[in-house]
């Protein structure tokens, strides 16, 4: 049996990942091992990469992971519905362990529960090194919620699970009633395409999507949008539609003009969720006599609850085969090619790049 690690670690922003073997840990209570079958870069990673946004050097990048349970701190571990975890059982998990005595966790809100451990963005230590994806093992801290994978998903399915597909499910959980609602997501990147897929099987009237990019906008077509416009060219439907207008909307690209122009496309009550907006940014220029006398709603969303992992868990058992999210994973690396990896994924072309340990 293996007794030590392998991990890529970031050091600072457009440098090579530097490899380092690492011993396997000693387990806490409550506590895991998991060796690492699949993780995909996120775009977030890309961002920290590339320097957009602050994060810890000397960390391992990555949190869309899925794996295998190796070590146990003890036999009676349980997932989130309270079945039984065994070694060797394929998992994935909440993209962070939280505390949940904490005073927002107790309010609804775990992911900003105090001294919040994110996978993928801590900075190493003597206790946690293996906190990332980009690594043959992850160590998984006390009080992260675990859920034993259906068998049916690929593992290209299942790594982006705990980040764009619970995400997803969150959004939509805080726009509310989506059954015979028109629904708009603005930018159909990875967090666009899932939204469409799970807004049309969550029963909208009608699914649209909008994106700079032709392509991308066509390509939501495969994924349950209805129609699809390019952003600055195409005018969408009015509030004055015989449709009934836009009555929500997912902003996944977090680009403060969007958000600005999708405001004034939603009708009378709609309701407006942003994710995409996690980097610096401008301020926003926003009417509150317009939001008042349209009875309009905004909501911000980071991260997510461990219900959300659930829903998506559930939503991509059920429809892997109807959409093509298989596909989503363009290309595949080995983990020792990880610079070559992100440099491609920089590159564009792909929704997502795959990483095998």
């Amino acid at each position: 049996m293996e007794k030590e690690a392998i991990a890529k670690v970031f050091m600072e922003p457009e440098s090579p990942f530097t490899t380092r073997s690492i011993g396997f840990p000693s387990l806490a209570e409550g506590e895991l091992l998991v060796k690492i079958n699949f993780s995909t870069i996120c775009t977030s990673d890309l961002h920290t990469f590339y320097g957009r946004r602050q994060s810890c050097s000397h960390s391992v990048l990555g949190h869309e992971i899925i794996g295998v349970i190796e070590k146990m701190s003890t036999e009676d571990m349980c997932d989130y519905y309270g079945n039984q975890l065994n070694i060797g059982d394929r998992i994935t998990w909440t993209i962070y362990a939280h505390d949940p005595n904490s005073i927002n966790a107790k309010k609804g809100y775990p992911q900003k529960s105090k001294a919040l451990y994110k996978y993928g963005h801590e900075q190493m230590n003597d206790a946690y090194q293996l906190n990332g994806g980009f690594a043959s093992h992850c160590h998984l801290r006390k009080n992260t919620t675990l859920f034993k994978l259906p068998e049916n998903l690929s593992n290209l399915e299942a790594a982006p699970l705990n980040c764009t597909h619970a995400t997803i499910a969150g959004a939509l959980r805080l726009a509310g009633e989506l059954k015979n609602k028109n629904i708009l997501v603005n930018g159909v990147g990875m967090l666009g395409l899932s939204a469409c897929a799970m807004a049309k099987e969550g029963g909208a009237k009608n699914v649209w999507s909008q994106d700079i990019d032709p392509k991308k906008a066509s390509y939501s077509l495969k994924f349950g949008a209805k129609k699809a416009f390019i952003y600055g060219e195409d005018k969408i439907r009015s509030s004055s539609d015989p449709d009934g207008g836009i009555d929500i909307i997912i902003e996944t690209s977090g680009n403060p003009e969007a958000i600005e122009h999708c405001l004034k496309l939603l009708a009378i009550g709609g309701t407006l969720v942003l994710v995409g907006s996690v980097f610096p940014q401008r301020d926003l220029s926003i009417n509150g006599e317009y939001l008042v006398r349209n009875l309009l709603s905004i909501k911000g969303l980071h991260n997510y609850i461990p219900e959300d992992l659930a829903t998506a868990i559930n939503f991509i058992k059920k429809a892997h085969l109807k959409y093509p999210f298989e596909n989503l994973v363009g290309k595949t690396f080995n983990l020792q090619d990880l610079d070559e990896a992100f440099a491609t994924a920089q590159n564009g072309g792909y929704y997502r790049i795959g990483i095998l340990p």
